[in-house]
């Protein structure tokens, strides 16, 4: 029933597709009745919950596919691939995206560790990102979220408590280790990449990531791929030409996109951008011009502590 609940408020908010701004700082509706299919794109740390439809994003060449069973956490900065390969006017997609607070969820995350162990989260999560079941905890925090988009004065009065309850949800359900190993105290792997997306445009050593992480080159290339499934040198990589890709998408010139995140070479950066999309940046950026990547604002220009 909440789920329904939740659908008909969707419904009665969104009337085209795209985003709509709700008034509650980092919290969005999306609606999209067109297939697209998935295309590069950044996300921040976010959760992005599908009540009605589905969406696909892909990670390292693995496709996932969630809707309203499944809901979407990405815990750290990630560049992925993100579509809506099935939405149409007979199957609209809507949904409903959180920028994750990374106070906020630190406060929750160390009160959740230093919680009697039967409150913990469960122990399952993911790499890089992970998807979760639309519990009954998430399923009650979300409707009574939505529930204030009526009531400016409730919204006021309440939207920060309400948002509380879901982190709190998001870091009791199935993602929950996943959250709190981004989000805890001491996690040198979310705090490495915050600092690489914020700098994109400056030169990288996976050496100096390693010494920030205060481990080993070896030590910390393991730990990377095992949270996020990527190298050091794949992710940085992937974040670069996703970047650009976008950057070019929105009409930025391509020696631009090129120098905006880090290549001083256009040869170099084309004949990367080629071998990663099978097209030129020049191509890319006439064929996908038009083209809307996701109904989940991805960031053309990352940022960071």
């Amino acid at each position: 029933m909440s789920l329904d609940q939740i659908k008909s408020i969707l419904e009665s908010h969104l009337h085209a597709d795209g985003l709509m701004e709700t008034g509650m700082e980092g919290v969005r509706l999306f609606r999209a009745t067109e297939s697209v299919p998935c295309v590069p794109a950044v996300y921040e740390p976010c959760v992005v919950a599908v009540a009605s439809g589905s969406k696909e994003v892909v990670l390292d060449g693995v496709g996932q596919v969630y809707d309203n069973a499944r809901y979407l956490c990405c815990p750290m900065s990630m560049p992925l691939r993100a579509g809506t390969p099935a939405a149409s006017k007979n199957n609209p997609l809507l949904g409903i995206y959180i920028a994750l607070d990374p106070r906020r969820m630190t406060d929750l995350a160390i009160a959740l560790e230093n919680a009697p162990a039967a409150a913990r989260a469960p122990l399952s999560g993911g790499q890089g990102i992970a998807l979760a079941d639309w519990d009954a905890g998430f399923t009650e925090a979300i409707l009574r979220l939505l529930q204030l988009l009526d009531s400016e004065a409730d919204m006021a009065a309440l939207a920060d408590a309400r948002l509380r309850e879901v982190y709190y949800a998001i870091l009791k359900g199935d993602a929950g280790l996943a959250m709190r190993q981004a989000f805890g105290v001491g996690n040198a792997i979310a705090r490495s990449i915050a600092h690489v997306s914020a700098r994109l445009d400056a030169p990288v050593s996976i050496d100096d990531m390693a010494r920030r992480a205060g481990m080993s080159r070896a030590v910390f290339h393991r730990k990377f791929k095992a949270a996020t499934a990527l190298s050091p040198i794949q992710f940085v990589k992937s974040m670069r030409l996703n970047t650009a890709a976008m950057r070019i998408a929105s009409g930025v010139s391509v020696n631009e996109a090129a120098l905006a995140v880090g290549y001083a070479s256009a040869s170099q950066f084309s004949r990367e951008f080629r071998r990663t999309y099978g097209q030129s940046p020049r191509q890319w950026g006439q064929s996908h011009a038009a083209m809307e990547v996701s109904p989940v604002p991805p960031q053309s220009a990352p940022h960071g502590p």
